[in-house]
């Protein structure tokens, strides 16, 4: 007896079996019922297209923060200036030229010579005749990295200086001092964040379990620091700093001070929160069994909305960050050697800069593109977030 081979069984070891639509079906609303709360919000963020390129450029920007001693080329204060190349425009490497093509990227060199239409100054110009090539994994100043001394620079030249952004008056390499400005801007604002993350969850958690007295007189604290303004109050403390602190002191007077400020949002959503969930089953059972206030709080209120807390402290951030930038800005923050985005932007408010030196503004791209990333980030994880959202089959 043969077999058509035209007819497919249902039976037999070598026997491919098509699954029907039902079953993948069923088996997703399996999944769907069984998953986490985390995988619930990573699968609806995954669907939200802005947030995950959002999310990408994030990362990218954070790495570049992180590796700045490793990606940029020259150490980004004074001690790594080219004081032959001051407000030199950016050197973009290339492939050909009148001369001809090259395997590998080159730029040109720059020449200092005394001109009598200048009467004798200095003046900087380049000669196209001086190719320098690119190199990378070249062996550069000393940084420290995780706690760890490096030589090792990601690329460089085999002659001179590369300034991939250009230089600024001093000759300081902008795209060091552009990756550098974004790993401190994160810094301030992490330390700021966890700051007012530490005392929002205090201050709520205690208003929002406890209730009555306790909580009105946490909510006029409360309202008291919201209704306090931050330029005026830096204003007054600027007034009085004394101008030996160090640049490190400044920066963590300025992290604590924005992490001081910034706690009663979320304070507020975290007592709203606790005073409908105090009165639930789950935690009556665990007062029943002894549980003291701060083990309820910990271990089954605050629990109980972590994604959340988690998206608010991302939305946090580009606020901390905004924060920093605008009082280095003015002058109230973050100052010279120090390199922040704010500090950087200081120097783009001359009228000499916008006519002659436009690359100052690169640094103002990359602080754009962060505060950006975070904010669709955010609102990609407040979506993904809630329980009661649409989503799209």
């Amino acid at each position: 007896m043969t077999t058509d081979p035209q007819v497919s069984g249902t039976t037999g070891p070598h026997v491919s079996i098509v699954e029907t639509e039902d079953a993948v079906e069923r088996r997703a609303r399996e999944a769907y019922f069984t998953a986490s709360q985390g995988q619930l919000i990573w699968a609806r963020f995954r669907k939200n297209r802005s947030a995950m390129i959002a999310g990408i450029v994030l990362l990218t920007l954070i790495l570049m923060g992180v590796f700045a001693p490793f990606l940029s080329p020259y150490d980004p204060t004074i001690a790594g200036r080219n004081a032959d190349y001051t407000n030199g425009a950016p050197q973009i490497p290339r492939f050909c030229d009148e001369a001809g093509c090259s395997a590998r990227p080159f730029i040109y060199g720059v020449k200092r010579e005394r001109s009598l239409a200048t009467n004798f100054r200095w003046v900087t110009s380049v000669d196209t005749e001086d190719r320098r090539y690119v190199q990378f994994f070249v062996e550069g100043d000393h940084y420290k990295l995780f706690g760890m001394t490096f030589t090792t620079k990601l690329f460089g030249v085999d002659e001179g200086f590369i300034h991939l952004f250009g230089t600024d008056d001093t000759g300081k390499d902008i795209f060091s001092r552009t990756l550098h400005a974004i790993y401190t801007s994160l810094a301030v604002g992490t330390l700021g964040v966890l700051i007012s993350f530490v005392l929002a969850l205090v201050i709520g958690g205690v208003a929002g379990y406890f209730g009555g007295v306790i909580d009105g007189f946490l909510q006029m604290i409360t309202d008291a620091v919201r209704t306090v303004p931050a330029i005026p109050l830096f204003m007054a403390i600027a007034a009085f700093l004394p101008p030996e602190m160090s640049s490190e002191q400044r920066f963590f007077f300025i992290s604590i001070i924005l992490g001081l400020i910034g706690w009663p949002t979320l304070a507020r959503r975290v007592r709203t929160h606790l005073l409908v969930e105090r009165n639930q089953e789950y935690v009556l059972a665990a007062k029943l069994s002894g549980a003291g206030p701060s083990h309820v709080i910990r271990k089954h209120l605050l629990p109980s909305f972590t994604s959340y807390i988690i998206v608010d402290l991302v939305i946090s951030f580009p606020y901390m960050v905004l924060s920093e930038t605008a009082l280095s800005f003015i002058g109230l923050g973050l100052k010279d050697p120090v390199n922040s985005l704010g500090v950087m932007l200081q120097n783009t408010t001359s009228a000499d800069v916008l006519l002659n030196y436009q690359w100052y503004f690169i640094p103002v791209l990359f602080f754009i593109a962060l505060v950006m990333a975070f904010v669709f980030v955010g609102d990609g994880l407040r979506d993904a977030a809630d329980p009661y959202g649409s989503t799209k089959k």
